[in-house]
């Protein structure tokens, strides 16, 4: 039983992309219980038990043998790190579920679970999906819950196969455009700072509390912008910074747009999926800008061209982005899953975090510069924002440094005593 990959989907199979869910909990945790949770759930969704096989000219899912299974580790400290760079090679499970646990004898009764999956099957918001089903399931299974109406598993199909209906002749002109404007208005991207050799994936990460979210929030909706067009703008500032020089310098933000819900009808984020485009904004930025200014113009130039319909086309055109890589040309990737739930625990155990981190199997220290990534999530009222990277790439110190520049832009706005017209 296989699926074919769609041409938007096949571009995984070489980029090697994943994302990395954790959530960190205290307390008992059962863990053949919650084997039987992540064994339920994945048995729900046929590109969870697929791995991506050879079809003719191109791939395609295809059923594995043996469904992945949860796998226990005891060194929470270390897992995180460790399971953010095993990478899900192609041709084998296309997601892997692991729970770190401190012994059974330990006052503290940490647990750590951990769910890599493979781009080609999952965006971000099924991502998250997938890791809340889990502990849903779990919680049934603690307080004897009947079971739910089984799913008749089947294929998803690609989301590039649900799109409204496009003239073939507008497309093409709306490439010819795309690409006649990354030609003339290259962005400049951030020069590596490591050794070019060895490393590891590693990721720093600026954390808000609820209070601090909440402040954040308001100040967007006083400026008249978005919270994502906020971060944008400081993570454009500070690496206009790092570029150094006097005089605007043309930076690119690519942000991610959500398709599940702007189809019809919508896809939920239950269903396993890769459904969102990118849109690429370049433009001037100047040493030190006004970021209420800056972050006006990337919200409404997100927006207004989501309102042209922008991010079907930017989907459609997406398998020319290999022979044309300055369509995703970016000097910050910000990738932003807005406000979502965390996963509902059974009672006695209590969550002491919850993780979105972006990984890759394949860095290129070589390139010189790549761009810098953010993504973006807020679980239960507490935004973060990830800074993954590669330290032969850029290197611990430099990513730090670049983090904490970007909390002290964050938490100077809303101290502002009045907006800028």
């Amino acid at each position: 039983m296989r699926r074919a990959l769609c041409p938007v989907e096949a571009l995984y199979v070489g980029q090697r992309s994943r994302a990395v869910l954790s959530c960190a909990v205290r307390g008992r945790v059962d863990a053949a219980l919650l084997a039987r949770a992540f064994d339920e759930v994945i048995a729900e969704h046929p590109t969870l038990r697929a791995r991506i096989a050879p079809d003719g000219a191109g791939h395609a899912f295809e059923l594995l043998a043996e469904r992945p299974h949860l796998h226990l580790r005891s060194d929470v400290d270390t897992a995180h790190g460790d399971e953010l760079n095993d990478p899900l090679p192609v041709g084998g499970p296309l997601v892997r579920a692991t729970l770190a646990s401190d012994p059974p004898d330990s006052p503290a009764q940490r647990h750590l679970l951990v769910i890599s999956i493979d781009h080609a099957c999952i965006d971000g918001h099924s991502a998250i999906a997938l890791q809340n089903s889990v502990w849903d399931r779990y919680r049934a299974l603690v307080e004897g819950e009947p079971p739910a109406p089984a799913r008749e598993p089947g294929w998803p199909p690609p989301i590039s196969s649900l799109l409204p209906p496009a003239d073939e002749a507008a497309t093409a002109e709306y490439l010819r455009a795309r690409l006649a404007a990354v030609r003339s208005n290259p962005v400049d991207l951030v020069p590596y700072d490591g050794p070019g050799v060895g490393g590891r994936i590693e990721v720093r990460r600026l954390l808000l509390d609820a209070e601090r979210t909440t402040a954040l929030r308001a100040f967007a909706r006083a400026a008249g912008v978005s919270v994502h067009g906020l971060i944008s703008a400081a993570l454009l500032s500070v690496a206009r910074d790092r570029l150094g020089g006097d005089g605007p310098r043309v930076l690119g933000c690519l942000s991610p747009v959500d398709l599940r819900s702007r189809l019809v009808p919508p896809v939920p984020p239950t269903e396993m999926v890769a459904a969102v485009a990118t849109h690429l904004h370049a433009l001037p930025v100047e040493p030190d800008p006004e970021p209420v200014a800056l972050a006006r113009e990337l919200t409404a130039h997100l927006r207004e061209a989501i309102a042209r319909g922008e991010h079907f086309q930017d989907m459609r055109i997406t398998p020319e982005v290999p022979g044309h890589p300055a369509l995703q040309a970016a000097t910050v990737i910000a990738t932003n899953m807005g406000a979502v739930p965390g996963p509902r625990l059974p009672h006695g155990l209590e969550i002491t975090d919850v993780r979105l981190v972006p990984g890759r199997e394949h860095y290129f220290p070589q390139a010189g510069r790549s761009p810098l990534m953010a993504c973006v999530v807020s679980f239960d009222g507490r935004l973060a924002v990830e800074l993954p990277h590669h330290t032969a790439c850029f290197s611990a110190e430099f990513v730090r440094g670049f983090r904490d520049d970007l909390r002290a832009a964050l938490s100077a706005l809303p101290a502002a005593h009045e907006l800028p017209a």
